[in-house]
């Protein structure tokens, strides 16, 4: 049998104690709590070529995200992929970076929701729930988050990867991770997973409010409103039946009707397209320009599959997409920024949350 690494219990926490009726040289233990622990998608630690890399390889490596045979894929990842995208996607990062915290945009914004959520919570329960956040890949990992939550006494965790949409790409590779950790721990948590909230009604008002208010700030009310979702290969629907584009499209028909729209102000479109093979469509970047030489000269794109603002929104969005809409004939392109940290966003992260912690707390 296999040596279990032992639960790390935190014996000098401040709420530590020794249980009622433990012998006098039972080791001290933290209160009991529940863990909150958001996750995000990842980020390098830094824009240069080996942190790319790192990253990059974590990434690509992952059979939810590239499902090719290991003995196919990763002659190519090591070999061609790894020598060159590197260099590519750190400019990217480069030109979006947070200089004064030197991270990432992804990584300043969900600490500010933990940060919002983490304050919204202890309102109502005080230091009976503690919320954290983790990245699928790189740093911080969901590993040593779930080791310091067991450490310091969580007994439950909701685990809550920060996806409106379910893929298997995301939020199952996301849980992947969270199993793996669990299995490391000897005294291993009671543990709940968060599913898909693309319909529930708070997330939509939350966007919709957010595209009522930019167009209200706009000189110029956009022709179309683009709804650009990470895109996957169209296999994974096909095939695999990952529910991700029936979700995609039930969000942006939901707003829609929040909205009070009809169907030819607003549209479903796929980005980030990777490889040979067909992906969702339409696709975002030939989607605008499309528009464009139509005649349609303003249109707006919001993300709504993503939670906070990051590579695929401020730089791919916000300068490649943009650049094809104008390259093409168009002349305003309104990008409406993800949720973010807005109140009415994390009012609807807090409400998710708290419909699972139900019984928990």
């Amino acid at each position: 049998m296999g040596k279990m690494k032992p639960t790390r219990i935190n014996t000098n926490a401040p709420d530590a104690t020794c249980p009622v009726h433990a012998q006098s040289d039972h080791p001290k233990i933290p209160k009991e709590k529940v863990g909150v622990l958001v996750a995000n998608l990842g980020t390098p630690d830094n824009t240069d070529y080996w942190s790319m890399r790192r990253y990059l390889n974590e990434f690509l490596s992952d059979k939810r995200v590239i499902d090719y045979p290991r003995w196919q894929w990763q002659p190519i990842l090591q070999g061609i992929v790894l020598s060159i995208r590197p260099s590519k996607s750190g400019a990217a990062y480069k030109s979006i970076w947070n200089e004064e915290a030197n991270e990432s945009p992804l990584m300043t914004i969900t600490k500010d929701q933990v940060s919002a959520i983490s304050k919204t919570l202890k309102v109502k329960y005080g230091d009976d729930v503690m919320v954290d956040f983790c990245m699928r890949y790189g740093n911080p990992s969901t590993k040593s988050k779930v080791a310091n939550m067991v450490a310091q006494g969580c007994t439950k965790i909701l685990f809550f990867p920060l996806y409106p949409q379910y893929a298997g790409a995301t939020v199952a590779t996301a849980n992947d991770e969270f199993f793996r950790a669990l299995m490391e721990e000897n005294w291993q948590p009671a543990s709940r997973t968060v599913a898909p909230y693309f319909d529930e009604p708070k997330y939509i008002d939350a966007l919709a409010a957010s595209i009522e208010t930019a167009y209200a700030g706009a000189e110029k009310k956009p022709g179309i409103l683009i709804c650009s979702y990470h895109g996957l290969p169209q296999r994974y629907h096909r095939v695999g039946g990952d529910p991700y584009h029936c979700q995609c499209q039930k969000t942006t028909r939901l707003l829609k009707e929040r909205l009070g729209w009809d169907d030819t102000e607003i549209m479903t479109t796929f980005q980030s397209k990777f490889g040979p093979e067909a992906w969702l469509q339409p696709y975002t970047v030939e989607e605008v320009a499309r528009q464009a030489e139509a005649g349609n000269k303003s249109i707006a794109v919001c993300a709504p599959a993503f939670s906070a603002d990051c590579i695929e929104t401020l730089e791919e969005i916000n300068e490649e997409i943009k650049e094809s809409f104008e390259e093409a004939g168009g002349e305003e392109f309104l990008y409406i920024p993800c949720l973010n940290d807005e109140p009415a966003h994390i009012d609807a992260l807090v409400h998710v949350i708290e419909k699972n912690l139900t019984g928990w707390v």
